[in-house]
């Protein structure tokens, strides 16, 4: 991967940043609700599913013998409550779905197939009862079965399994802890009061809307003014938190202190800027186990520099295995100028096949990304393209990732 001048490759950046973290420490918690958490440990099966055999229609359970009866009905088993006695030849009980199938019997007579007159039971004709309508114990997994690998995240489905599978609790890793910094001259904290040399603080709410399925908490700090006192009394409040992250600030005019501060308060810095358009003022730095990114102030860049990476960073720290966002293949609907020495990121449209982007690329223009659904890559020194090539897509739901 290659530098442009001093600018550091963005995946470079992003690869060095990830691979200097390692997932934090785990905790036990209840299954049901660990949902979209990593887990630390294997799920191990500790019980059969079904633990017995089970009817898989609503029907009759008929005792060995002719699969077209008659057969005599002598009771009724239903879902959660199991027939009493076990079954001969000619003998039938009702049974329900998810109902336990007796002892004794070796076949399902569906409900559709079933003629009674009093307490006789028979079949109507080209009909019979069949054994593929029980569900046998064990057929889903068995005791003792590996159900969930460590480093699986815990999809809706994946929790149901692992609660079948008997565990009231699982072990996760931690999800850790963030700090979000706005800092500004500019920024009104009251977006129905902002003056005209103002604009709304709104790059706080956006990066913690975005960051709320990776952490455990939240803390929001500012506006914060455009002075090293403000900021380094800010990193103090934050410096409880596994991650800080300011907005503003992180360029190189006179106003942006984010650097000096960061020094100040004692944090190293790991790199800053780096080749991506949006999103050039990229710094990140740490102190002791706290990792500080610094992102732009302008509403795009910062979305974008978040996008990846403070969220495979908070993904990373949560176990994550994969927490990086991938790309796509779509034809693009219109011709692509060539690109700079910057990685570029449009704001655009991916439908199934093709991907559009907006005419206004602008970092500021908030009203654009919140139509997008895909960040078009490009990468540094790309040829114009024509309309109807593939390109690169990052698919912004669910963070890029799967």
């Amino acid at each position: 991967m290659s530098k442009a001048g001093s600018l550091l490759d963005w995946q470079l950046a992003q690869d060095r940043l990830l691979a200097a973290i390692a997932p934090a420490g785990t905790e036990q918690v209840p299954t049901q609700s660990a949902s979209g958490r990593i887990l630390a440990q294997a799920v191990i099966a500790r019980r059969n599913q079904p633990a017995a055999d089970l009817s898989a229609m609503d029907g009759y359970a008929v005792g060995a013998g002719d699969p077209t009866g008659p057969w005599q009905l002598v009771g009724e088993s239903a879902a959660g409550h199991p027939f009493a006695g076990d079954l001969t030849a000619g003998r039938a009980v009702r049974i329900s779905t998810g109902a336990l199938v007796p002892v004794g019997a070796n076949a399902i007579l569906l409900q559709e197939n079933a003629r009674i007159d009093g307490s006789q039971l028979s079949t109507i004709t080209g009909s019979k009862a069949e054994a593929k309508h029980i569900r046998r114990a064990g057929f889903d997994f068995a005791a003792g079965d590996t159900l969930l690998d460590a480093g699986t995240p815990l999809s809706p489905a994946a929790l149901a399994l692992a609660l079948m599978g008997g565990h009231g609790a699982v072990e996760v890793f931690r999800r850790p802890s963030l700090a979000i910094i706005d800092s500004g001259d500019e920024l009104a904290s009251d977006p129905a009061a902002a003056l005209p040399h103002q604009i709304p603080s709104s790059n706080g709410p956006m990066l913690a809307a975005m960051a709320v399925p990776y952490v455990c908490a939240v803390e929001r700090i500012g506006p914060v003014a455009d002075n090293k006192a403000a900021l380094l009394a800010a990193l103090e409040t934050a410096s409880a938190a596994d991650v800080i992250v300011t907005s503003g600030g992180a360029s190189v005019g006179e106003h942006d202190l984010v650097r000096p501060a960061l020094e100040e308060w004692g944090a190293t810095i790991d790199f800053w800027r780096i080749a991506l358009k949006p999103g050039k003022p990229l710094m990140v730095a740490r102190r002791g186990k706290t990792v500080v990114l610094g992102l732009p102030g302008n509403p795009v860049s910062s979305f974008v520099t978040a996008w990846l990476f403070l969220l495979p960073l908070l993904r990373r720290i949560g176990g994550h295995p994969a927490p990086a966002p991938q790309t796509v293949t779509r034809l693009v609907e219109a011709d692509l100028p060539a690109t700079g020495d910057r990685a570029e990121f449009l704001r655009g449209v991916a439908k199934a096949d093709t991907v559009r982007t907006f005419d206004e690329q602008d970092s500021s223009a908030l009203r654009v990304l919140s139509q997008a659904n895909a960040l078009i890559y490009r990468p540094p020194g790309s040829p114009a393209l024509q309309a109807g090539s593939p390109v690169q897509v990052f698919l912004l739901q669910n963070g890029g990732i799967a």
